[in-house]
C-alpha cells in the first residue's frame, strides 16, 4: 500500500508464519450464511477508471468490459462484534496479537499509550506509528477499547485475517472484480457509488478527512475515526460504506499492468494475477483527502503485504451460491 495509505509491516523480527486457522469450520443452513448479505446479479460491467486524478501506480486503469457470475457480498464490513463472536467460537489470535504491535494513526494514540509508540516513523507518511498493544480490541493501544463501537468495522486486520473469519463463516474474500462491481450499485463509470458529485445537494455520503490533512479534521461528515458499519445511505445494490471508513481486503493478488493486456483470464470472472506477495486493498478509509489520497473513488484500488495491519483496514465476506 502507498505509504500514505497505510504502511507495509516492517518486523525487526524474522516473519513469523500467517496466525493458525485450525479452528473447526461450523456447518451452516443457507439462512444463516446469506443473513447480512445482498444479491448481486451476474453480468457485464465496466471496470477500472481514466480519472485525471488517478495514481498511474495504481493501475486503475483501462476501463474495461468484465463479467462475472451471480454471487452474494455482505452489506456492511465485518463489525467488531461479528468478528468477537468468532474469536469467542474459535480462540483466534489476530496477527497484530501475535506479532505485538499495530500501526495507529498518530493523534488517535491516547496519553496512556504513549509508552508504547515504538521508535521511527513512516517514511512519507510521519502519521503513522507503530505501537505495541494496538490491535482490534485495542485499536489505538493500550487504554482503548471498542466497547463503544460494536457497530464499528473491525480494524488492525491482516488479510490472513479476513481470510481466516471468512473461511469460518462459509464465506470467503470477493475478487476484486466482485468488489467493484458491487461497490458501483449499478451506476455505469460514476466516480463514487451514488454519483459524480462528492456531495450531492451539500450531503456527506461517506465518513473520509475533513479539514486540512493530518493537522485538522473538522468532521463535518460526522466522525473522526471509524464510523458504523451502517452510516450513511446505502448503493443501489444495498451496500454500505464502499467509499471510505476503512480499506477492505480483496482476494487477489496486486498487479499494477496484470489486467491490461486484455487476455480472457482478465475479462470473465477474473482472480487476479497468479503470483505476486501483495493483495488488493479497494474503498478508501477515514483518512482520505483530495489533497494527497482520493482512493476513496469507486475505481481507486492500492495494496499491501497480506501480514501487514493498521487503524483503518477492515473487510467484507463474499459468498456464491
Amino acid at each position: 500500500m502507498s505509504a500514505c495509505c497505510g504502511p507495509a509491516r516492517k518486523r525487526a523480527a524474522p516473519a513469523a508464519t500467517a496466525p493458525p486457522a485450525d479452528f473447526d469450520v461450523p456447518v451452516r443452513g443457507s439462512a444463516d450464511l446469506l443473513r447480512g448479505m445482498v444479491a448481486v446479479p451476474g453480468g457485464p460491467f465496466l471496470m477500472g477508471g481514466e480519472d485525471e486524478d488517478a495514481f498511474p501506480a495504481d493501475g486503475e486503469g483501462p476501463v474495461r468490459e468484465v463479467s462475472v457470475g451471480a454471487f452474494h457480498i455482505d452489506a456492511a464490513c465485518v463489525s467488531n462484534a461479528r468478528f468477537a463472536v468468532f474469536v469467542k467460537a474459535t480462540g483466534y489470535r489476530t496477527e497484530a496479537e501475535l506479532i505485538g504491535w499495530s500501526y495507529v494513526f498518530g493523534s488517535f494514540i491516547p496519553q496512556e499509550a504513549r509508552h508504547a509508540v515504538l521508535p521511527g516513523t513512516v517514511p512519507g507518511a510521519p502519521w503513522w506509528r507503530g505501537v505495541s498493544g494496538a490491535h482490534w480490541r485495542a485499536p489505538e493501544g493500550p487504554g482503548s477499547s471498542v466497547g463503544d463501537r460494536r457497530d464499528h468495522p473491525v480494524v488492525h486486520m491482516s488479510w490472513n485475517d479476513a481470510s481466516a473469519y471468512a473461511r469460518w463463516a462459509g464465506k470467503r474474500l470477493p475478487t476484486e472484480a466482485e468488489w467493484e462491481k458491487a461497490a458501483r450499485g449499478g451506476l455505469v463509470r460514476a466516480r463514487f457509488p451514488w454519483g459524480d458529485e462528492l456531495t450531492p445537494k451539500d450531503r456527506h455520503r461517506c465518513n473520509i478527512w475533513q479539514g486540512d490533512f493530518p493537522v485538522r479534521n473538522t468532521r463535518a461528515d460526522g466522525y473522526a475515526g471509524t464510523a458504523p458499519v451502517k452510516a450513511y445511505t446505502p448503493n443501489g445494490f444495498g451496500l454500505y460504506n464502499t467509499s471510505g471508513n476503512v480499506w477492505e481486503w480483496c482476494a487477489d493478488r496486486f498487479s499494477a499492468d496484470w489486467h491490461a493486456a486484455g487476455r480472457p483470464e482478465t475479462r470473465t470472472d477474473p482472480a487476479g494475477p497468479p503470483h505476486g506477495e501483495n493483495r488488493v486493498l479497494r474503498g478508501g478509509s477515514y483518512l482520505c483527502h483530495r489533497s494527497y489520497c482520493n482512493r476513496y473513488r469507486v475505481a481507486a484500488r492500492t495494496s499491501n503485504t497480506p501480514d501487514s495491519t493498521t487503524g483503518h483496514g477492515g473487510f467484507r465476506c463474499a459468498l456464491t451460491v
